[in-house]
């Protein structure tokens, strides 16, 4: 079976939880036997390979718009899945993407849509941008033919507003780590192990990182420093705001790093943090989970579906509450955390999204 993946700006290494979800899941999806090709976003992915263990890459351009990116880039895709790649079924990821199932089904293809989480909950997003992913939405939990949830949050939501009740609940998942004993790159930073607070994530305004900052500044800590590690996708007022706020309050930020820096990060951190106003359910904090930290996160309900112990969070958009939590955090010893991560395992994720293929055919 021939399977073509839309939605996704592309793999591997490549910013976004979306792209570490299709990164994780896809090799695994070709080690159950499937043909699967990444259509990826020029702009994004920067190197030549044509494939990444297994998953056939293929990089097309699209528009420049942020509005228009992903919605161009999904059009483009379904013509090229149908006409070039000649698939039997094409994977849409996000609700942009979505917009474009009906087009899929009237072409012939089965289309599997995977909701990543309500994306026009997001501030960055204007009034018609909200309004186009709402509708992307609509269209793809009303035409594709299966749909794929990554928390109970949506799967309740796309019930209660949709009433579509065949949806499949699968997980964004975690691999196991390995911790290193290095310390060479937190040298370069100039931070030393169990003195840092750390968060990491896209730099938009959801993830809360400008309050982040502002309360650990309240803080006025000598010894222990705040790490954030991310970027933006596209460089714009917010996202320049928020580094020249970094830069003044001395916040160290180490760009978007992945691999053996990232893995350093979480292994010596004191205290891993999410403080977003919305998301999916967060890759990010499945991977502190994953390393046994203590962490603190916002009250959201992707959060608390996780099911942290209840002084793992504090009260969303309470800016003393949050101060509070994380000064009482940070004054504890440095311990582990012992989590259950039995639900988010990938291998089992790529065999249940296997099944949902399978399914169809």
């Amino acid at each position: 079976m021939k399977i073509v993946v839309t939605g996704t700006r592309g793999i591997p290494n490549i910013l976004g939880g979306v792209e570490t979800h299709c990164e994780e899941l896809f090799p695994r999806i070709v080690q159950q036997g499937y043909n699967v090709t990444v259509i990826c976003r020029k702009g994004y992915k920067k190197d030549t390979y044509k494939e990444y263990k297994g998953v056939h890459l293929l990089n097309i351009g699209t528009s420049p718009n942020k509005l228009l990116e992903a919605i161009i880039h999904t059009f483009k895709s379904v013509w090229i899945a149908k006409f070039i790649l000649h698939a039997d079924l094409i994977h849409i990821h996000a609700i942009g993407p979505a917009i474009m199932t009906p087009l899929a089904r009237l072409l012939g293809m089965k289309v599997v849509f995977t909701h990543h989480g309500a994306d026009y909950e997001r501030a960055k997003w204007g009034r018609i941008a909200k309004w186009v992913l709402r509708f992307g939405e609509r269209m793809g939990v009303k035409y594709a033919n299966k749909v794929i949830v990554i928390s109970e949050v949506i799967n309740s939501h796309i019930i209660y507003k949709y009433g579509r009740n065949d949806i499949n609940l699968i997980f964004n998942g975690v691999n196991i780590p390995v911790k290193t004993h290095d310390t060479s790159y937190l040298d370069t930073l100039g931070i030393q192990k169990g003195n840092y607070v750390f968060a990491m994530g896209r730099f938009v305004p959801e993830k809360g990182f400008e309050r982040l900052i502002n309360v650990f500044a309240e803080l006025n800590l000598k010894e222990i420093q705040l790490v954030i590690a991310g970027d933006t996708d596209h460089e714009d007022k917010f996202s320049k705001k928020l580094k020249n706020l970094a830069r003044e309050k001395k916040i160290i930020l180490t760009g978007f790093i992945k691999g053996e820096k990232l893995n350093e990060l979480l292994t010596n951190t004191r205290l891993f943090v999410i403080p977003s106003y919305h998301e999916g359910l967060p890759i990010a904090l499945l991977e502190a989970m994953s390393f046994k930290l203590d962490v603190l996160a916002s009250d959201i309900p992707a959060n608390k579906t996780i099911g942290l112990p209840n002084d793992c969070y504090f009260e969303n958009k309470n800016e003393i509450d949050f101060l509070n939590k994380l000064s009482l955090k940070i004054s504890k010893p440095v311990f582990n955390r012992e989590y259950d991560m039995s639900a988010y395992n990938w291998d089992i994720i790529a065999k249940e999204t296997a099944s949902v293929y399978s399914k169809l055919f």
